[in-house]
């Protein structure tokens, strides 16, 4: 699925889970089994399998078989998008914070001539 355009609200939905964040911080490291991934977490397996399909779904993750393993990767370009979404309003509220302060300057030296 990573060639299909994924909603932004997949992304994040998928991100806003502290499992899934984790995942994708280890899967940042390199690609990794399910086994490998799922060690750290004390939970069922079934239960894990449940995130890193939310996390494929979402484009984050693509995984393959590789004899009896399954292995996952990252798709960094699920990650970028959401960052240019989050960058363009990062800018936006750096302009708007600004303009803010040059108004706060400006009513500053009005209320000090007086």
């Amino acid at each position: 699925m990573p060639n299909q355009k994924q909603p932004i609200e997949q992304t994040f939905v998928a991100l806003s889970d502290p499992t899934r964040r984790a995942v994708v911080q280890k899967l940042s490291e390199g690609s990794a089994t399910v086994s490998q991934l799922a060690n750290p977490f004390k939970m069922a397996l079934p239960s894990f399998t449940q995130h890193l399909g939310v996390l494929e779904d979402a484009g984050l993750i693509v995984s393959r078989r590789e004899g009896r393993s399954r292995v996952c990767s990252l798709n960094p370009t699920a990650l970028k998008d959401a960052e240019e979404w989050m960058a363009s309003y990062r800018q936006q509220w750096e302009r708007r914070m600004d303009r803010y302060e040059v108004h706060l300057e400006t009513v500053k030296k009005e209320t000090s001539n007086d």
